[in-house]
């Protein structure tokens, strides 16, 4: 029999027993809908996470720091030059290593604990340095009221939440819902604070500090204040693996470094004319380059971690995950299944007669299997079909409820499903392959019938 012949069979024989082989039919979508719905939240979690690091800089950025810093912590661990040898993780390193293959930019961690006036109140906090890449490659400005820096280099400022907090006077209490962030802007932004803070200077009539045989540098340290404009609010700082080393005030990276603020690495700072840093991040364009980027970071002679290799146990995590949700999705598949081999089992009752006289005419045994899997393929292609739009439709409901008691929370809506193009795919696949599984026992039982038996069934 061709192929067109076996396949309108099938459909025909399908339109006979419309109702029980529906009800066959929707057993598999809801099969495929549990397995598919399932599986779109795992992926979209992971896709979720995934997007949280790589918009806060984490999966591409490389965090290279001087190894004279850890001469009592780690010396005999890192390879390369001793400590004392090491090369100082200054201005020319810094260029050095932007011209590393792979890196889009390196630009040195400025912080530092310093004193702010507001409506002529001083305040305690920690001052850095951002980037102007910053705007758009980093997720704690999503939420920002106001405006990024205009510039590069502008005396403006913008303020952590609960520094803004502090300025107005705000003491949350406990257990109370959090202040609205547009709340706390409104009556900062334009406002101007001014920052008191120490600057070095070269000084040739300043007391000489001596780091080392032959190395000895004159400087000095002057009082100096910066006015600073308001120009936003943010929830979270840039840099918010930092702990207690949180920063609560953000100033353009460079007017930062322009104004020569004294840090606490005074050795390396004295040692040279040239600014010197505790550390670098290294921003890499692609993420899969990081691991060449950091071994040649270690053979320059620095000390550099990234992220990516503690991103390999969350990438496990999630594929247990998924592996999981997989398992019990395919539950109601496999139950589905055990309704296909009923419905063929009971056509082969019913059609006893037609396959003898199918027989008869000279139909093969694999004919006769061929139309039963024919059959079962069917059901699972269309079992596949409904089964994916219904775990779609399951995923958008999920997600919406989900936003729902997010913006409840004051969270901002997040997409946690995801039905990519793969899954789709697989999942009507996965369906035929399951009904072609379950039409093979009816499917064997149909070809082996004697067609004299079979046309004496009444």
């Amino acid at each position: 029999m061709k192929f067109y012949d076996v396949t309108d069979l099938a459909v025909r024989n399908l339109r006979e027993s419309v109702f029980r082989n529906s009800l066959t039919t929707i057993g598999i979508s809801v099969g495929v809908a549990s397995l598919v719905a399932m599986l779109s939240l795992g992926i979209g979690l992971q896709q979720l996470a995934s997007r949280r690091l790589q918009k806060s800089g984490l999966f591409d950025t490389v965090v290279a720091t001087s190894r004279r810093d850890l001469r009592n912590f780690r010396e005999q661990r890192e390879d390369g030059p001793p400590p004392a040898e090491s090369p100082a993780l200054d201005e020319p390193a810094r260029k050095k290593i932007e011209q590393i293959p792979g890196v889009v930019e390196a630009y040195p961690d400025i912080r530092f604990v310093t004193e702010v006036r507001f409506d002529g109140k001083p305040h305690l906090t920690m001052v850095a340095g951002v980037p102007f890449s910053a705007k758009n490659n980093n997720d704690a400005f999503d939420g920002l009221q106001g405006s990024f820096f205009s510039s590069e280099a502008g005396p403006e400022v913008i303020l952590q939440k609960s520094f803004a907090e502090e300025l107005l006077g705000i003491k949350p209490k406990p257990g109370a819902d959090e202040t609205n962030i547009a709340g706390l802007a409104k009556p900062l932004l334009g406002k101007e604070l001014t920052m008191r803070y120490a600057e070095r200077t070269a000084s040739p009539s300043a007391s000489t500090t001596t780091t080392g045989p032959g190395d000895a540098v004159a400087y000095s340290v002057v009082s100096r204040q910066q006015a600073l404009k308001i120009v936003g609010v943010t929830d979270l700082d840039p840099d918010s693996m930092r702990g207690t080393a949180r920063a609560r005030v953000f100033l353009p990276l460079k007017l930062a470094l322009d104004l020569h603020v004294m840090q606490s690495n005074l050795r390396d700072t004295a040692a040279s004319d040239s600014p010197s840093y505790t550390s670098l991040s290294v921003r890499v364009g692609n993420p899969n380059q990081v691991p060449a980027v950091e071994d040649a970071i270690k053979k320059m002679g620095f000390s550099a971690f990234s992220i990516v290799d503690a991103t390999r146990s969350m990438r496990q995590f999630f594929a247990v995950l998924d592996g999981f949700l997989a398992i019990f999705g395919s539950l109601a598949l496999a139950v589905a299944s055990i309704g296909i081999v009923n419905t063929l089992v009971m056509a082969i009752l019913e059609r006893r007669r037609e396959i003898g006289i199918m027989k008869a005419l000279g139909a093969s045994d694999a004919d006769v299997r061929g139309l039963f899997f024919a059959e079962a393929g069917a059901m699972g292609l269309v079992g596949g079909a409904v089964g994916v739009t219904l775990g779609w439709a399951i995923g958008r409901l999920i997600n919406f409820g989900t936003n729902i008691y997010l913006e409840r929370q004051h969270f901002p809506p997040a997409e946690i499903w995801s039905v990519p193009l793969w899954l789709v795919l697989s999942a009507i696949a996965f369906s035929i392959v399951v009904s072609l599984l379950s039409g093979l026992y009816p499917a064997a039982r149909a070809a082996h019938l004697d067609p004299v038996q079979a046309l004496r069934y009444e």
